[in-house]
């Protein structure tokens, strides 16, 4: 019995001691959030690329140009997108801040109408539009000062700018060496482990990459291709804003309902403020149509399938709280703690399901019960 006792305190000050290692690690890592941020977002970029590079490996080429060919790739690819998005998505502005006036008289004269005749219900008289509407102009046109004082600000704090400026040329340096060293670097954390818990961490890291790389990898591509899509096709249709519609759409597209939902609401809108008739109308709701059945039928199923196992109330719980705590740092760590936490809880599941606490001291045979006789038994009539 003593011996028991001395075994429960030794195991508890164990746990004592890992609880307090995560406090440690947790706590250092706020204090360091601000200079982290360009690591993690290199370490990142290094594991979604490593596959590429293994796979370079394997068809006859060294580490070194590997590395390059996957690097190089990856700067083009940002830099076309910057090159193109950018001064799209500006013009794009500055067309909405034109029209706001546009929408301002829609809303007013004929949205709000047309709610009261048929709801029956002053809503006029309830809110005051102008006032609602001068407080959004007033806040918009402050934006621009807001901004200005922003950039005075970051352009008086020297230490600010060259803050700025090394995060982002030490990027892609860091993204290089974290891409050619990723595979001694794996080896390096996997030496670190206990050799009695080695199957089990490799089977949970694994799982973990399979299920982040399905989300990041596939998902960010379905965005994509649906941002473009979208975009696309309510450009086709005639919105001046049709552009920036598609690309908020696809962005959102990670949330079921809520990019096609959000893309068919603002597309409607803006076609009414723009033409007023249905046909435009129609053509939207034709390209949010087509856009549903060929990710629901082909992108889906093809680049993300069915191994992410993230909820996207998860997702969207997980960056906020991320951000809340580290910011920006938070933010990019999310996803990949999400992807951890919801393979090691699925994990303790496991162990919960075989453990004794769930079976009992009695555990009842997994084999199903068969019936073979459902008949009624007969009443005998006393005699």
């Amino acid at each position: 019995m003593q011996s028991q006792a001395l075994d429960d305190i030794a195991r508890f000050l164990r746990r004592l001691q890992w609880a307090a290692l995560g406090l440690g690690v947790f706590w250092l890592i706020w204090l360091l959030a601000p200079i982290l941020s360009p690591f993690v977002f290199a370490l990142m970029l290094a594991w979604l690329g490593d596959p590429l590079v293994d796979r370079l490996e394997r068809a006859g080429r060294s580490r070194n140009t590997a590395v390059t060919l996957v690097f190089t790739m990856m700067a083009l690819i940002v830099l076309a997108a910057l090159l193109i998005l950018v001064p799209l998505i500006e013009r794009q502005i500055a067309t909405l801040i034109e029209s706001l006036p546009h929408y301002r008289d829609w809303f007013m004269l004929t949205a709000v109408p047309w709610v009261e005749q048929r709801l029956r219900v002053e809503i006029s008289e309830w809110l005051d539009f102008g006032h609602l509407w001068q407080l959004l102009r007033d806040n918009w046109d402050s934006a621009g000062g807001v901004a200005t004082t922003l950039l005075g600000y970051l352009s008086r704090s020297g230490f600010a700018v060259i803050g700025l400026v090394a995060n982002v040329a030490l990027l892609p340096i860091i993204t290089f060496f974290f891409l050619r060293d990723w595979d001694n670097l794996v080896e390096r954390v996997a030496s670190l482990i206990p050799r009695d818990h080695l199957p089990t961490v490799n089977r949970l890291a694994r799982e973990s990459s399979d299920v982040l790389g399905a989300f990041l990898r596939g998902q960010f591509l379905v965005m994509l291709v649906l941002g473009v899509m979208y975009g696309l096709g309510l450009w086709a249709v005639g919105l001046d804003l049709g552009i920036l519609i598609g690309l908020i759409a696809g962005l959102l597209t990670f949330v079921p309902y809520l990019g096609p939902a959000s893309g068919i609401i603002l597309g409607v809108i803006a076609a009414l403020v723009q033409y007023g008739d249905w046909q435009h109308v129609a053509g939207v709701l034709v390209v949010f149509g087509i856009g549903q059945v060929i990710e629901s039928y082909v992108l889906t199923p093809k680049l993300v399938g069915d191994r992410i196992g993230l909820h996207p109330v998860a997702v969207i719980f997980a960056v906020l709280a991320g951000g809340q705590l580290f910011g920006f740092l938070g933010m990019l760590l999310a996803l990949p703690v999400a992807a951890v936490v919801n393979v090691l809880l699925r994990y303790a599941q496991e162990r919960y399901r075989h453990s004794r606490l769930y079976v009992g001291e009695h555990p009842l045979s997994d084999e199903p019960v068969i019936i073979t006789d459902v008949t009624p038994p007969v009443e005998r009539k006393p005699e």
